[in-house]
């Protein structure tokens, strides 16, 4: 392995890394610094999240930075306000010893009269999320970028997921045509893919790790429950990896409150990440998340979206994704930096044949595991409790003074007795909970697994059986659940349907739930506070020429599209033709 010197690394951009103890450059960066110093031209980066992207790009961007000139050299587009700011922190470290090199972060929900005055000032190195640098380039005009030789498009694959297709196309027709581009995933899906063949020239590709693979030292585990146990049994894995500092990932913003709520209630360091809290909140959270006073954030998907934090033990899906890629992200939040990572699912019964298609996205097989008794959680709980006995430090100049006191107090004990006092005195919580509790492993049921077993339950090509599964499902409290004329025929999947709501509504802050996808029409739940946003934003919108139709869900789906039933059908006789064909 060479060192950071070797790889081309200026003696004043060295004395900074080395202050922040980088030591040897990580495989990304080892393979992606030479290329930008030594080379022009674009470049897509595939590696999972906390492999060391920033430092691969951000070095050669900070030694070609021409000091002398103010205007805008290198712009860094990244999906949410807290990977900006973490994008900023680090090339300001990495820049401490070239003083002249401005950096600025452009971003949402801050003053935007601050950073417009920052901007004018002089900056070297913007770094933004896509809506407000379009909004200081397209709207405000207050950004000229005709001097920028290198742009980045950080997370691309998240940025997209977000819906900000529009915002990235009309930032880049902006800047110049012989810039560099740089693009950096963790997956690479269709739509990175078709940015990359819209504002790309023959982008080399350099990948650490398979494509759309998970990360490499992360071990994936999978609890199968009933789903009535899914909160008891969420309780029991926390309280066998008593060390946990994880996220909890839950489908909807609800549900996220209910967990987090009851954890809370139930004596667990837990706290909540979503979509309602205000922006303060928001950051109260993350710090006390960051400095390890909260063990446990349950979160959506969409409000840790460029969440980063270091030393993340655990991921624990209370609910497995719709999509497959959403679980390679959340589980590459662990298992950084060459630490060991645990991805855990708990999974509805239903829902076990999941499994199979995300094993073949990850290249990796998941360990099947039995919820633990309260035998086997006592037994784990009472060892973790005498380790952390054995390893603390003893201030004997303090606590001396103390002791004969303590030791008269406690001279009727014997060592035995003393040793059984101490250990209930910390853990007769643990012992009362468990005491007598119900397994909730579920029986083996070999016809049930057989049956499974014969089913094709290809996510891409939905058949008859799971567009009855969407017929008179109700919407989680909280939700509507909406119709749309889209179907996999239409070439939409989850991701495009989630952009499309996003880009109609203007909105990237609406919690979408469940999602069925069937042939010719769709079905989606989104927060019932935002009905009206979604009714009026699809308003005369077309996808691939097609009118697309919204509307709130009937009961029977077979209403909705006027493009496959007459206005004049009735309910009760479709219902009575269906009975009639069974």
């Amino acid at each position: 392995m060479r060192t950071f010197e070797e790889l081309g690394i200026t003696s004043e951009v060295l004395k900074g890394i080395q202050e922040l103890g980088f030591d040897q450059p990580m495989p990304i960066q080892e393979q992606v610094i030479p290329v930008l110093l030594e080379t022009e031209g674009d470049l897509i980066g595939l590696a999972q999240t906390g492999t060391g992207k920033t430092a691969a790009f951000g070095l050669p961007i900070i030694q070609q930075i021409d000091a002398a000139k103010t205007t805008p050299q290198a712009l860094i587009l990244a999906p949410t306000r807290e990977l900006c700011l973490q994008i900023v922190g680090d090339l300001k470290n990495f820049a401490k010893y070239l003083p002249d090199i401005q950096i600025v972060a452009v971003y949402g929900g801050a003053d935007i009269e601050r950073q417009r005055k920052a901007l004018k000032k002089g900056a070297q190195i913007i770094v933004a999320t896509p809506g407000r640098m379009n909004d200081f380039l397209n709207k405000r005009k207050a950004v000229n970028l005709a001097d920028v030789r290198t742009v980045v498009l950080d997370e691309a694959d998240e940025m997209l997921d977000m819906g900000f297709k529009e915002e990235l196309d009309a930032i880049l027709e902006q800047t110049p045509p012989s810039k560099n581009t740089l693009l950096f995933s963790a997956t690479m899906p269709a739509e990175v893919l078709a940015i990359s063949k819209n504002y790309m020239r023959n982008p080399r590709e350099i990948a650490v790790g398979p494509r759309n693979a998970g990360a490499e030292n992360v071990e994936h585990f999978c609890y199968p429950v009933h789903s009535k146990d899914r909160y008891l049994a969420l309780k029991r894995i926390v309280d066998i990896h008593p060390e946990i500092y994880g996220i909890i990932f839950c489908r909807t913003r609800q549900e996220t409150k209910e967990i987090a709520e009851k954890l809370m209630q139930d004596g667990y360091n837990a706290d909540a990440l979503h979509g309602d809290l205000s922006q303060a909140q928001r950051e109260t959270v993350m710090h006390k998340f960051r400095i390890k006073h909260l063990q446990m954030l349950v979160a959506t998907d969409v409000a840790a979206r460029g969440l980063d934090v270091k030393d993340i033990t655990h991921i624990i899906n209370y609910n497995l994704p719709d999509e497959n890629d959403v679980y390679i992200h959340r589980s590459g939040r662990t298992g950084r930096a060459g630490q060991e990572g645990t991805s855990i699912a708990i999974v509805n019964l239903k829902e076990k044949y999941k499994i199979k298609h995300i094993e073949a996205k990850l290249k990796k097989k998941f360990s099947m595991k039995t919820v633990p008794s309260g035998d086997e959680v006592c037994a784990k709980q009472v060892l973790y409790l005498v380790d952390k006995l054995e390893k603390i430090e003893v201030d004997h100049k303090a606590i001396d003074k103390f002791l004969p006191a303590v030791y008269e107090k406690l001279a009727w004990l014997s060592r035995e007795d003393l040793i059984k006092h101490f250990v209930s005195l910390e853990f007769n919580r643990f012992l009362d909970y468990y005491k007598d509790i119900e397994d909730l492993n579920p029986p083996e049921e070999p016809q049930e697994r057989k049956a499974r077993k014969k089913k094709d339950f290809s996510d891409k090509r939905p058949d008859r059986r799971s567009d009855k599964r969407g017929e008179n499902r109700v919407a989680e409290e909280g939700f509507t659940r909406f119709f749309i004329n889209l179907g996999f025929k239409d070439s939409v999947g989850p991701r495009d349907l989630i952009g499309l709501i996003n880009r109609c509504t203007r909105k990237r802050d609406i919690e979408i739930g469940r999602i069925d996808l069937m042939k010719s029409f769709s079905f989606f739940e989104a927060d019932e506070r935002f009905s009206h946003t979604i009714l009026s934003g699809f308003k005369g919108i077309e996808y691939n020429g097609r009118e697309v139709v919204v509307q709130i869900a009937q009961e029977d789906p077979s209403l909705q599209s006027n493009n496959t039933k007459k206005k004049d059908q009735k309910p009760s006789s479709h219902r009575q033709r269906s009975r009639k064909k069974k």
